[in-house]
């Protein structure tokens, strides 16, 4: 699949709603962009259609809302197995993420939360039941985000397209 064309604006946009897609307006980026508000929603639109933008997530702080573990496990699989197991695994109880890898033989990376040590263990409990291999477990102690940069503000532009 060829990705959309994506211009200044577009790239902007992104930026944006990356930094704070809950509370910045249409107004806020189109400012920024230097488009209309009108054009900042028709782009938004456009970006949804193309399936560039799949949705809006909260950054959830795990250790506020009482889960105060933060895992990461290090997973290998038989690569024609991959897929399935990595969907099996984000049906356990606590599992975040699970990303397939291409390279490399630790090839499925599983993040998860846990109260507590007895949770942790549960986790990793029915991961091995699924027949996943468990390499490496790892505490994350803070994560550390930031939009992608190659989405920066835009430079002001006389262009208002609708």
């Amino acid at each position: 699949m060829i990705g959309l064309e994506l211009d200044e604006v577009d790239r902007s946009i992104l930026h944006e709603l990356q930094e704070d897609a809950r509370t910045t307006t249409a107004e806020e980026m189109g400012e920024e962009a230097g488009v209309s508000a009108s054009t900042i929603r028709n782009r938004i639109e456009r970006l949804e259609d193309a399936d560039v933008i799949e949705g809006y997530h909260p950054h959830i702080d795990y250790e506020a809302a009482n889960y105060q573990l933060h895992i990461f496990i290090i997973c290998r699989v038989p690569p024609d197995e991959r897929a399935e197991l990595a969907g099996e695994a984000l049906k356990i109880v606590g599992t975040v993420t699970v990303r397939e890898r291409l390279t490399g033989a630790n090839n499925l990376h599983i993040e998860a939360i846990a109260e507590d040590s007895d949770a942790v263990d549960t986790v990793t409990g029915k991961i091995t039941d699924f027949g996943l291999e468990i390499v490496n477990t790892e505490i994350v102690k803070e994560e550390h985000v930031q939009p992608f940069n190659h989405f920066g503000p835009a430079p002001s532009t006389d262009e208002d397209e609708e």
